[in-house]
């Protein structure tokens, strides 16, 4: 591989998340556990929102949406970086990192619109509730799915082949777990200064607007809760606006941190925890708290196990 070193497509290495790890086979453990239940979870949340009718509506269709990207989004990363603990592997060729730094961009942008564009659901269906059929017709739901997907390809069709053009002349180490852009860049040898201003730019854009609509939409669900009468029904929409906003906050505030925060006031090491929050943490935290506390969704469950339960009887006999 010595004359490899000087190829401009030469493979990268990974360092990985369990190299600085004291304890790495627990905390490969811990991760292995945590991608079983992320998988598990959304795909139960997109089962069970197909197959039960009352489940049927605008907003369980966006959570649908949701979960599939949950699914891909950690699939992205997290067999990869398990699969090279268990070998002891650590490379990724340069198309690899290609492919994986254009599905990562992309998946994380569309699950960076899709909240926001979701809050809008919550606020006409609290706010608006008389025309919340016209306003969230069908074809509304799937023009917020599309802009959400399409935003997420631009972002992965507008970074990913800058980011790749950079000559990487200074090492092949990745100090990161995933082909991450500012892991990356880190290793050219060409001034990057003016790509990550833009980038910066660009980050800025993709995390405050869909985060004001956000933080708009529910400021608007609480003053219209808070005039409500009936204390149950106040004590409900707040907790649910709650546990939402500081889900997004939590994942777009890790985001800020990599992507907006200069370099110079992190280090990889920190980097490299808070994108395992937003990279394998967020995708399993998403069904539990915006669909698997909901009673639609318990109730869904129920039946579902009811009927396989039930048919398994009928057929032991």
């Amino acid at each position: 591989a010595g004359h490899q070193g000087f190829s401009l497509f030469a493979d990268f290495v990974l360092l990985g998340l369990f190299s600085g790890s004291r304890f790495p086979w627990l905390l490969f453990s811990l991760i292995l556990l945590v991608f079983v239940i992320s998988i598990a979870s959304n795909t139960t949340m997109i089962l069970l929102i197909r197959a039960d009718p009352r489940l049927h509506t605008p907003m369980y269709f966006l959570l649908s949406q949701l979960s599939l990207m949950d699914i891909l989004y950690i699939s992205t990363i997290v067999p990869k970086m398990l699969l090279d603990q268990a070998t002891s592997q650590r490379a990724i060729s340069f198309a690899g990192c290609t492919v994986q730094h254009f599905l990562y961009l992309t998946l994380a942008g569309a699950e960076f619109f899709l909240p926001g564009l979701m809050s809008y659901d919550r606020y006409v269906a609290i706010c608006h509730p008389l025309r919340y059929p016209v306003l969230m017709s069908r074809k509304v739901c799937l023009l917020i799915v599309v802009a959400a997907w399409l935003g997420g390809a631009a972002d992965g069709f507008l970074l990913t082949p800058v980011t790749m053009q950079f000559p990487f002349c200074a090492s092949r180490a990745i100090n990161h777990f995933f082909c991450e852009v500012p892991a990356l860049l880190k290793l050219s040898c060409r001034d990057t200064s003016a790509y990550e201003t833009a980038m910066y730019v660009c980050c800025i854009l993709m995390l405050l607007i869909p985060f004001s609509v956000i933080s708009a939409s529910y400021t608007r669900i609480l003053i219209a809760v808070y005039r409500m009468s009936e204390a149950e029904g106040r004590r409900k929409a707040v907790a649910t606006c709650s546990s939402h906003m500081v889900v997004v906050s939590l994942f777009y505030g890790a985001a800020m941190y990599t992507y907006v925060l200069p370099h110079s006031y992190h280090t990889p090491e920190q980097d490299k925890a808070v994108s395992a929050f937003y990279t394998i943490l967020t995708p399993m935290l998403n069904p539990l708290i915006y669909s698997l506390r909901n009673k639609d969704v318990t109730g869904a469950l129920q039946r579902a196990l009811g009927k396989c339960l039930a048919s398994r009887k009928v057929t032991a006999f």
